[in-house]
């Protein structure tokens, strides 16, 4: 009789095996993707990014006070430190110079007003000369184009004469006008002095915070320096930075306040040479705009042609001071101040423009005006801080 052998069932580790031929995927297995650390870190830091430039957006107004608010304390800081030297107490030297702020900027607003009220009761006549000659050259394009028109319809004549083709005008195809809501002076006071009121608020606000952080003195840098961390190496690293930040900032406001006062001191007498009125005016207006790369020139130019044009009632006369005043600004700027940053914040000038462009973006007007501040800060602190090294050289010369 034949002996049967029983099967022999196959092992656990057997049977946990695929068979041969058959994928991973007949048995429900997720493919697995495995990311570099380098790339999550990469994905990061592109987040975060993103997520700064939104919260900068949203906390616009906040952030523009606190800003302007730290280069004015920067800025006023070593008057109050030099009156610290001469035994007088930071609280009152901070209230002495604040106030002496304050009474300059009304003083030179108080010895001016007469030519800004002279320009602001011109306004209206301009405003309707300038209409008249944008009216007058309207005229010109149009006649000339019915020139042109007509030209045109009598070689067509002739064309279809020559050609034996029926010339009978054609009936015109109907127009379609569009009416638009013309221009509402009252609507465009209200919203200008709904800006003016919200502009003189954040102002005050402005003062107030570089009021409290002259008293505060060195009580922020104290903290900020505990919170580094215990280690010495992380103290100083961090005093140094502070340090820096401070110095740049004080020699880049100096070399805004001496830029500023140049383009204003040319200004005025290019136009006394010329012979516009109100000049003291117009060169104080183009001092202070020119604390806005590129766009504030641009804007000052403008207004000193119209007011030539009004004054002189020439095309010629209008453009000569006005090129004057571009041509200033650009000697300044191109030179003087470009040679200035240079010396103080050792800065490429392709890294500054695009650094421009960003916070022109992102903010407006003051983010033109606080664009070099924050760069400024921002490669001092590349500087200093192992991860953002290659923010600094891309900032660097």
């Amino acid at each position: 009789m034949p002996l049967r052998v029983p099967a022999q069932r196959p092992s656990a580790s057997r049977d946990a095996q695929p068979p041969v031929g058959e994928t991973a995927a007949a048995f429900d297995v997720p493919p697995t993707v495995r990311i570099r650390p380098g790339t999550q870190t990469v994905s990061l830091a592109v987040l975060a990014t993103i997520g700064v430039v939104f919260a900068l957006e949203w906390a616009q107004l906040f952030v523009i006070t606190l800003l302007l608010g730290l280069l004015f304390a920067y800025t006023l800081n070593p008057l109050v430190v030099w009156l610290e030297q001469i035994r007088i107490p930071r609280a009152l030297g901070s209230t002495v110079v604040m106030a002496g702020v304050v009474c300059a900027l009304t003083l030179g607003a108080y010895s001016l007003r007469g030519q800004f009220q002279t320009i602001l009761d011109q306004v209206p006549g301009g405003v309707s000369k300038v209409s008249a000659g944008l009216a007058s050259v309207h005229k010109g394009e149009t006649s000339t184009m019915q020139k042109v028109q007509t030209a045109a319809s009598e070689i067509e004549k002739a064309t279809s004469q020559a050609a034996g083709i029926d010339s009978t005008p054609r009936r015109p195809a109907t127009r379609v006008v569009i009416d638009t809501p013309g221009f509402k002076l009252g609507d465009f006071l209200l919203a200008n002095s709904v800006g003016a009121v919200g502009l003189i608020g954040q102002a005050a606000m402005v003062l107030f915070l570089t009021f409290f952080l002259l008293l505060s003195g060195d009580t922020y840098k104290r903290k900020l320096v505990r919170l580094a961390g215990p280690t010495l190496a992380n103290r100083k690293i961090t005093v140094r930075i502070l340090d820096d930040i401070n110095a740049s900032v004080q020699r880049y406001m100096s070399m805004l306040l001496a830029t500023n006062v140049l383009v204003a001191l040319l200004t005025w007498l290019a136009l006394r040479l010329i012979g516009l009125e109100n000049a003291g005016a117009w060169a104080v207006a183009a001092g202070l705009l020119h604390v806005i790369p590129y766009f504030g020139p641009a804007v000052t130019a403008a207004a000193i042609g119209m007011a030539a044009f009004m004054q002189f009632d020439t095309l010629s006369m209008a453009l000569l001071p006005a090129g004057a005043s571009l041509a200033v600004a650009t000697f300044v700027g191109t030179f003087v101040t470009t040679w200035m940053t240079g010396r103080i914040a050792r800065m490429n000038t392709a890294a500054v423009f695009v650094s421009l462009l960003f916070w022109a973006w992102l903010w407006g007007i003051w983010g033109m005006l606080l664009s070099i501040p924050i760069t400024v800060i921002l490669k001092v602190v590349a500087q200093h801080v192992e991860q953002l090294e290659p923010v600094a050289e891309l900032l660097g010369e």
